[in-house]
């Protein structure tokens, strides 16, 4: 069920070159599933901008996004103590209820941001668990720490100045049961030529409505179109 409200900004700080991590009150009862997100309205702009989850706890949203363009630069110019108007949460989040006892986590960029709620869940469901997050360069790396205080979590770096050098994918362990990943396009194709059909991609676009009625985010599938907020965002791996 979705619910729209003015959500209290409790933080809103660099932690990275170009991305920002936000903090948000909510004041309600909601469940929130790893892989839903957030869709914000921002004065001054029409379409509102689609954010994914990074973490619920305690009552606080945390969202992690990168400035892209002048509405997500507008977003990382509000202070504490704004309200934003929000409608949450949105969208079918991953899939965890199978049993998998060997899981493997691929985050590229800013597309990490949402898979750190989704490690949290499976570590306190006692699964076994390994990340692995790709990055351009050093500048770019967030919530290391935060990750790593989680469980197991290994960097690389296109120009090596952190972890390993090279393009995630180079380096990804062939014997996982099951993988859920995040990212840009081509990585995530990659890595469904590398683990298989088994698994999950959470796609992220440009939207309007975030709730299926304008239709502007449909992507093709084997089965048909299908709209990324709506039936989305996260899609099993052989539907493409």
């Amino acid at each position: 069920m979705k619910k729209q409200d003015f959500l209290k900004v409790i933080s809103n700080n660099l932690i990275a070159k170009n991305i920002f991590k936000m903090c948000l009150v909510c004041g309600c009862d909601l469940e929130f599933i790893p892989g839903q997100f957030l869709n914000i309205k921002i004065d001054g702009f029409y379409l509102r901008r689609p954010m994914s989850i990074c973490d619920f706890e305690n009552g606080i949203i945390t969202i992690v996004y990168k400035i892209v363009g002048k509405g997500t630069e507008a977003l990382s110019k509000i202070s504490k103590g704004n309200k934003l108007d929000v409608i949450f949460p949105l969208g079918n989040g991953f899939d965890i209820k199978k049993s998998y006892d060997n899981i493997t986590i691929i985050g590229g960029g800013v597309g990490l941001a949402p898979l750190y709620f989704l490690f949290k869940t499976l570590k306190k469901m006692n699964k076994k668990v390994i990340v692995y997050a790709g990055f351009r360069t050093l500048s770019e790396i967030f919530f290391e720490e935060e990750f790593s205080s989680i469980g197991e979590f290994i960097i690389s770096t296109q120009d090596g100045t952190k972890g390993n050098k090279g393009l995630i994918i180079d380096i990804l362990d062939k014997d996982c049961d099951y993988y859920f990943t995040c990212g840009p396009a081509l990585m995530m194709e990659s890595v469904r030529k590398i683990l298989g059909q088994n698994g999950q991609f959470l796609l992220e676009e440009r939207m309007a409505c975030g709730f299926g009625a304008c239709m502007s985010c449909v992507c093709k599938t084997k089965f048909g179109a299908k709209r990324v907020c709506k039936e989305g965002p996260v899609f099993f791996a052989n539907e493409f």
